[in-house]
């Protein structure tokens, strides 16, 4: 029993198996279609039964939300944020310097602190300095005292 030899009689005519497979072939092609049809239009009417949101409101916060910005003149704010950074470099520059002159300072505070070691070395020098020198007129007195003694001795040995 083949394909070709099969028939199928319906109301006094006769199909062949070949039209067979042909005419149900063509009927599950139809019904695909109207199932896809029918699924589609599901699709459209749920769509449909959807409302559509006012957007009315929405309208009205997308304007404030620009007139806020055109207040806020967000186009000058790149120039502001780079006249800060600007300023922000300046600072760090400044900075900088302010912690050298703060090194510069310690050294020279080390730097006073050692002169004032070495000034009071001097003045403990000047003041023996200046007792050496009472004794050296002391000393001188007496020279001067002994070349007197000579003299008197030399002008009048006898007497």
């Amino acid at each position: 029993m083949s394909l070709a030899d099969t028939e199928l009689s319906i109301g006094g005519v006769k199909f062949k198996g070949v039209y067979i497979v042909i005419l149900l072939s063509l009927a599950t092609t139809i019904g695909g279609f109207v199932w896809s049809a029918s699924s589609l239009y599901s699709r459209l009417e749920a769509v449909e039964s959807r409302s559509i949101p006012q957007i009315a409101p929405i309208e009205e916060k997308i304007l404030l939300i620009e007139q806020q910005l055109k207040d806020n003149d967000i186009g000058t704010l790149s120039a502001k944020l780079a006249t800060l950074g600007t300023n922000l470099e300046t600072i760090m520059g400044q900075q900088e310097k302010l912690l050298e002159l703060k090194s510069e300072l310690s050294d020279m505070g080390k730097e006073l602190e050692a002169m004032k070691s070495t000034v009071k070395q001097a003045e403990l020098i000047t003041e023996n300095i200046g007792n050496v020198d009472e004794r050296i007129k002391m000393i001188d007195k007496s020279i001067t005292e002994l070349w007197d003694g000579m003299d008197y001795l030399h002008s009048n040995p006898l007497r």
